[in-house]
């Protein structure tokens, strides 16, 4: 018996194609009409398509991302869907993947879709790619595995994937492990699993959540302006293994006094932060302030991960230990 797999469409550049009179992308195919590139299909699954959105990429916000959570989490209950594939703009697919994955808490498989080239262009690479994530939902092998990412025949964990190039079809790639497995000849093969992080049951988003980038001798202005206008947290690409300029140090330290939810990741794009150095500014003094560490997270994940956790939890220990509970 065929499984059945509903397909939520979000746009994104799977969804776009050249507009005459702009000369320039913007969403105008159908959900009917990308389907329909998607050869042969019906004899894999049962497809049910949900018209989410048409949004780029850059459109989409938390509150969006929270309101496809629910959806999600309503339609996996359903007894008839077996798997769930979101198409999404490739700019903030890795966030809303991260997102989901956070949030939704079941063994069927949720899969993140999306497309380098638009319907204008020759290689236009989404009813491969949408075939492949709905190849990767039907497959047992997917059940329990978290919410996956399936781009260019490869299919990656949201936690590790992270989109690594303007152009190229195989941007999306896990620089830290690689990806968890293929999809070859309409087979997923898997080669690794992961560890699934505890989830979070968000209501609201109802945190501000800033995150900023440290070069070379940068001061805490950034920081002073962030505290002053409200915001809840920062998440703090610091150098190295989470070390931050001297000039940085102030702000850093009258953010947490002020209550704000600081968290260092580090600019670089595999590695974990740890408290390695004790110079002024190393990690070892921002942890002795009251800094979260957030292991190999990238910025913009751990913004996620931020947004959540403060939309959850009141106090900054439970923030913490959704950040650090591998420790």
């Amino acid at each position: 018996m065929k499984k059945k797999v509903a397909v939520i469409f979000t746009g994104g550049t799977i969804s776009m194609k050249v507009d005459s009179r702009l000369g320039a992308a913007i969403p105008l195919l159908t959900n009917e009409e990308i389907i329909s590139m998607v050869t042969n299909i019906e004899k894999h699954a049962i497809i049910e398509t949900i018209n989410f959105a048409r949004l780029p990429g850059p459109h989409i916000t938390p509150e969006i991302m929270l309101e496809l959570s629910k959806l999600i989490t309503i339609l996996i209950q359903r007894n008839d869907i077996d798997g769930v594939v979101v198409t999404h703009g490739t700019d903030t697919l890795e966030e809303t993947a991260y997102f989901l994955d956070l949030t939704i808490n079941c063994t069927k498989p949720v899969i993140v879709v999306g497309a380098m080239r638009n319907g204008s262009e020759l290689g236009y690479d989404g009813p491969s790619n949408l075939a492949a994530a709905i190849c990767t939902s039907i497959c047992s092998d997917s059940c329990g595995k978290g919410v996956l990412v399936v781009m260019n025949d490869e299919v990656n964990a949201a936690s590790e994937v992270t989109k690594t190039n303007t152009l190229s079809l195989n941007t999306f790639q896990s620089p830290q492990f690689g990806p968890l497995g293929i999809v070859d000849n309409d087979e997923v093969l898997f080669y690794r699993t992961i560890k699934n992080e505890p989830k979070l049951n968000v209501k609201n988003i109802n945190a501000r959540v800033a995150l900023l980038k440290c070069a070379s001798g940068m001061s805490s202005d950034i920081l002073e302006f962030c505290i002053n206008a409200g915001y809840n947290g920062i998440v703090i690409e610091a150098l190295g293994r989470g070390n931050v300029p001297i000039g940085m140090v102030s702000g850093i330290k009258k953010a947490i006094d002020n209550d704000l939810a600081i968290v260092i990741v580090s600019r670089c794009y595999a590695g974990r932060v740890l408290d390695t150095y004790g110079y002024s500014g190393a990690g070892r003094e921002l942890k002795e302030y009251g800094a979260i560490f957030g292991d190999n997270l990238p910025g913009q994940k751990a913004r996620i991960k931020l947004l959540l956790a403060l939309s959850t939890y009141d106090n900054i220990e439970d923030v913490k230990k959704v950040f650090e509970y591998r420790l």
